[in-house]
């Protein structure tokens, strides 16, 4: 069995960045600049776009649309803490859940 914390480590963070890297690059954004925006290697980025990593969970509109805005604002330079935005949007995925599951997503099995 799985805790809770485990689903938000292994499935909802890579989803995340995923989500990120995939608008930044939809923006126009290299995968070199993307993987120094996020703060991670370049071949992570790879690995999200390819969909080898961050790829358990689709999200639905509420959550895409905070994914999207903090890709932008990353983009335009305007994230001053980017751990504390991609927080907020993992407490928007919890809200109303007991276990930490993906209220906002759904999971790929």
């Amino acid at each position: 069995m799985k805790v809770p914390c485990q689903l938000i480590v292994w499935d909802v963070l890579p989803a995340i960045r995923a989500a990120i890297a995939g608008e930044l690059i939809a923006a126009g954004v290299s995968q070199l600049e993307a993987a120094r925006l996020l703060d991670m290697a370049p071949s992570a980025v790879s690995q999200y776009l390819s969909g080898k990593r961050g790829y358990r969970i689709v999200f639905e509109d509420e959550v895409k649309e905070s994914v999207r805005s903090l890709a932008v604002d990353l983009k335009d330079g305007k994230v001053e803490d980017l751990g504390k935005r991609i927080c907020g949007i993992c407490m928007q995925l919890r809200e109303g859940d007991s276990q930490c599951g993906m209220d906002g997503s759904s999971v790929r099995e």
